[in-house]
């Protein structure tokens, strides 16, 4: 499968399959004429790239994930911590977005408050 026909099939832009191939992960994918061609396995990868890119991973961050895993036998406690902080990391923004809600909710409130307040008088 060329890069072309992975990116309209699976819905994959190319930019993400440019990075892909200048990360050098594509171990099993051949040049054909000019042309990567994608096996399955290569679908799968690009799915975990997707994903991550998904979940809100820079770039650089996948290309360090995938490298790891798919580079070192003994990688999976370095994954792991790579998805911990990016947990912790969106676990803070958040918090940080509850803790604007409720700025904003309050001040959604005081303005109603004083509306009231004025008919009333």
């Amino acid at each position: 499968m060329t890069i072309d026909e992975a990116s309209q099939r699976y819905h994959i832009p190319l930019e993400i399959l440019h990075e892909y191939e200048r990360w050098g992960l594509c171990g099993a994918v051949k040049k054909v004429i000019g042309s990567w061609q994608y096996d399955d396995t290569d679908l799968e990868r690009l799915s975990m790239i997707m994903t991550l890119h998904d979940i809100g991973f820079e770039s650089s961050e996948i290309e360090t994930y995938m490298k790891l895993l798919l580079e070192k036998s003994d990688a999976k406690a370095q994954c792991l911590n790579i998805l911990e902080r990016k947990r912790q990391s969106i676990l803070a923004d958040i918090h940080f977005r509850e803790k604007q809600l409720s700025h904003l909710d309050y001040l959604r409130y005081s303005i109603r408050k004083n509306q009231d307040t004025k008919r009333t008088i």
